[in-house]
């Protein structure tokens, strides 16, 4: 039966093959550049995403590979991949977040004093984790939940997102609107009321891509 993995892991093994990386493979068949990041593989929720079976027939006739080398791959390639599943990425909570120290200028991880979380795909470089607390987040993210952020993501409106003050607040939160002078954070829990902040008083603001619940 063919898994979430073997499918994800033959398009890198496909992309390895001819030279190319996934955004290189997706725009060689026609595809959003996007359509293969590592981070579209998984759901905002935490959920598998699947590529469609018609992006897999674009890059076979692309590349030139019928199926059953793209699965062969797809299993030499989970024996050899330098990201291997099970790989750990930084992990802090949301209120040692804000002290100082713990991030550089653009957001990524810096310093010492970070855990370490384990993720069950590939991921990312620069990406990290962040401890929920608080309950502003509530249903969707509880006290204790972890999620995974990425500073280099585009952020649009509707997404998760981390966001830290240059005051040192840390808070997940769902940009609701966002302007060159002021973005609208808003949160799940009806108690509490949405915040306006201006973009001078931002320190960095990154995308949630992944959530362990």
């Amino acid at each position: 039966m063919l898994s979430h993995r073997a499918i994800w892991d033959g398009i890198d093994a496909l992309a390895q093959r001819h030279g190319h990386s996934v955004s290189a493979l997706a725009r060689l068949a026609g595809l959003d550049a996007t359509a293969f990041n590592v981070s579209k593989r998984v759901s905002k929720d935490g959920r598998e995403r699947w590529p469609s079976t018609e992006s897999i027939s674009k890059i076979l006739e692309a590349t030139g590979e019928g199926f059953d080398s793209f699965l062969a791959g797809a299993g030499a390639f989970m024996q050899t991949s330098n990201t291997p599943y099970g790989q750990t990425v930084p992990l802090l909570g949301l209120a040692q977040a804000g002290a100082g120290g713990f991030f550089d200028s653009a957001g990524f991880p810096a310093g010492e004093g970070w855990d370490e979380v384990t993720l069950p795909s590939p991921v990312d470089p620069g990406i990290y984790a962040l401890e929920i607390q608080g309950d502003s987040m509530e249903p969707l993210y509880r006290e204790g939940d972890r999620v995974v952020v990425s500073p280099t993501e585009q952020v649009r409106r509707g997404d998760r997102v981390v966001v830290k003050t240059r005051e040192g607040e840390v808070m997940a939160k769902i940009l609701y609107r966002q302007s060159a002078k002021q973005i609208e954070l808003h949160s799940l829990n009806p108690a509490y009321e949405p915040r306006v902040l201006n973009t001078g008083d931002i320190e960095w603001i990154a995308r949630i891509i992944w959530a362990s619940q």
